[in-house]
């Protein structure tokens, strides 16, 4: 027991020095913002479905119809969705001739992750970062 309490007193000890010093990194404030509206367009149930629909046929992506079809969402609904989605960076489009192909950017859903992961898993330890395997199963 007197071991485990002299770690936490370290423990405690490091956390006023990161604070006092600050040489604690600051996020910058533009990835707040982009992860805030991006957590805003994920806030939605369809575009949190449509989301993990696109996430099941990475990387190649889907029509508009094949993500219509599979979530029985109406076009216009969907278009004004994915047109978020879009627009916040989460979701990145191409064309091939007629058809729209919507694929997941998983270099924005890495960021917000990341994001939230800084925080909770590496300077607070709130979660284990053994646990965030153990979440996602």
């Amino acid at each position: 027991m007197p071991r485990r309490k002299e770690a936490l007193e370290r423990r405690l000890d490091i956390i006023p020095y990161f604070c006092n010093h600050r040489n604690m990194k600051k996020v910058d404030p533009l990835v707040v913002t982009r992860t805030a509206d991006r957590f805003s367009a994920l806030g939605s149930e369809p575009r949190l479905r449509i989301m993990r629909t696109l996430l099941t046929s990475h990387p190649t992506g889907m029509t508009v119809g094949e993500v219509q079809e599979d979530l029985d969402i109406p076009a216009s609904t969907l278009s004004h969705h994915l047109e978020k989605l879009k627009q916040v960076g989460l979701v990145n489009v191409r064309r091939d001739g007629t058809f729209l192909w919507y694929s997941a950017n998983t270099d924005a859903l890495r960021e917000v992750l990341g994001f939230l992961y800084e925080e909770c898993c590496t300077r607070s330890r709130a979660v284990a970062p053994e646990e965030i395997v153990q979440i996602s199963k």
